[in-house]
């Protein structure tokens, strides 16, 4: 599938990122995207921002993909087993943060715990080997339950623009491996 076949919804993680931050550089760079924010970026609220997702999915006219960042990966993960997302033809889960650990900021709190039920749509996540919200073995037992396929991205840190990740290009390569298997 390209990407200008499908709607990309893009789900930021908590605080909605910067405008340097590869999220917001692929709105701008890939016609069909467009970013699904919570009402608070910095104390977003999980029901809500799951009904927006759910209604931008239901109102595409073009099969949805997901891209997701941090919380977003959350977000995108709670959705699809409280609903199951029809028209989600797949997810590419970024940097996803173990909320389970006890230094999570209170923010995420309510998102977790994270469902460990295997997605209803192809999806990749992208996990750092030094990620301060996520063990990388962690990583690997959220995306082996989910059937995502694991990769593994060495020492990138949180993988957003802190961590040197602007315009993050091998992120936009690994993307269209996913839109490749989407098919």
């Amino acid at each position: 599938m390209k990407a200008a076949s499908a709607e990309l919804l893009i789900l930021p993680g908590l605080g909605g990122g910067t405008p340097n931050h590869w999220y917001a550089r692929w709105v701008d760079k890939l016609t069909t995207a467009r970013r699904v924010d919570p009402s608070d970026p910095e104390a977003p609220d999980r029901a809500e921002w799951t009904e927006k997702l759910s209604r931008e999915v239901a109102e595409a006219k073009r099969p949805v993909v997901l891209i997701a960042h941090s919380l977003g990966t959350v977000l995108a993960v709670q959705a699809a087993k409280e609903t199951g997302l029809p028209g989600v033809a797949g997810a590419f889960l970024v940097a996803v943060p173990d909320l389970e650990r006890d230094d999570m900021p209170e923010e995420v709190r309510p998102f977790g715990p994270l469902p460990r039920d295997p997605l209803p749509f192809p999806s990749m996540v992208v996990a750092s080997r030094n990620d301060v919200w996520c063990d990388y073995e962690r990583a690997e037992e959220f995306a082996a339950s989910w059937g995502s396929l694991l990769i593994d991205a060495g020492d990138a840190g949180h993988l957003n623009d802190e961590s040197g990740h602007g315009p993050w290009p091998e992120g936009l390569l690994r993307f269209a491996m996913l839109m490749k298997r989407i098919g």
